[in-house]
């Protein structure tokens, strides 16, 4: 079960795109997310709404918000994400695609 905080974080980042009457910015910015999942994390992680990861240790994306707000990625993305495994190569983003990623993981919610 996620917790009101986390539910109220992402609403939050919901309403920021359509308080800004672009509800159209938000879908770009999924898309744009959804594509930046394809072409960096597909390789490991299941990163559509159904399917299994390829690489067994990698949760799917679709799951990813169970384990901690996604929403507090963005530092992480812009830094470089590290895990506590290897086999995970280090990512870094621009802001604006870690907050595509961002986007596009929070779609994934609903």
């Amino acid at each position: 079960m996620r917790s009101a905080t986390t539910i109220h974080a992402g609403a939050l980042v919901l309403l920021s795109f359509i308080g800004t009457g672009s509800a159209q910015a938000w879908d770009r910015q999924v898309k744009q997310g959804e594509s930046l999942a394809r072409t960096n994390c597909a390789r490991c992680h299941a990163v559509g709404r159904v399917g299994a990861s390829p690489l067994r240790a990698a949760p799917p994306f679709r799951e990813l918000h169970k384990r901690y707000p996604v929403e507090d990625l963005g530092e992480a993305l812009t830094e470089g994400i590290r895990t506590g495994h290897p086999s995970m190569p280090e990512f870094r983003f621009d802001p604006d695609q870690a907050q595509d990623l961002i986007a596009y993981m929070k779609s994934l919610e609903r």
